[in-house]
């Protein structure tokens, strides 16, 4: 499923549709139909752990993805206007292997000033406008926003695991 990190310089929105396509499908095969479900599901199909947890984290930062040897954390921010978007958005940046700085390489034991500079709204900006990096990050907001619609709109037509295989036959 994590076919290859981020294409050079290209926004397919087929590559996608088809990310999401996928995670669907085994959402489906293990009868996922809520965002916390879900990332179980991806956490079973790849073998490897998703941890989900709240964190404070600096002005502007509304989630991140730890990467560490063994699993996979999703970290949001306590105080999220949409926890489900900030979840699928980090869900999306796991789907698509999207580099990103092993945890023990950004968890330096450092003081409250320094973590807050580091995560300002002015480096974040700064990663975001970098090629590779804004890549990643409009894959895993357009991920974000299709796997979103997607599953308001099996909730809501019914029991979601029929719709899914309904929606899997339609192709």
């Amino acid at each position: 499923m994590t076919q290859s990190k981020a294409q050079s310089g290209s926004r397919s929105y087929r590559r996608v549709a088809a990310a999401v396509d996928a995670v669907c499908a085994v959402a489906a095969d293990f009868d996922a139909t809520t965002l916390d479900e879900v990332v179980l599901a991806i956490a079973a199909e790849r073998k490897r752990m998703i941890e989900i947890a709240d964190a404070d984290l600096g002005p502007g930062v509304c989630g991140q993805r730890r990467f560490y040897p063994d699993k996979d954390v999703i970290v949001l921010a306590t105080a999220l206007p949409s926890r489900e978007h900030t979840l699928a958005h980090e869900l999306g940046h796991i789907v698509f292997d999207h580099e990103g700085a092993p945890a023990p390489e950004v968890t330096l034991e450092a003081g409250d000033d320094l973590i807050a500079y580091m995560l300002s709204q002015r480096a974040h900006q700064q990663i975001v406008d970098d090629g590779a990096d804004e890549q990643a990050e409009w894959e895993a907001e357009t991920f974000a926003a299709m796997l979103m619609t997607r599953l308001r709109v099996f909730n809501n037509r019914g029991a979601g695991v029929s719709v899914l295989r309904f929606d899997e036959a339609l192709g």
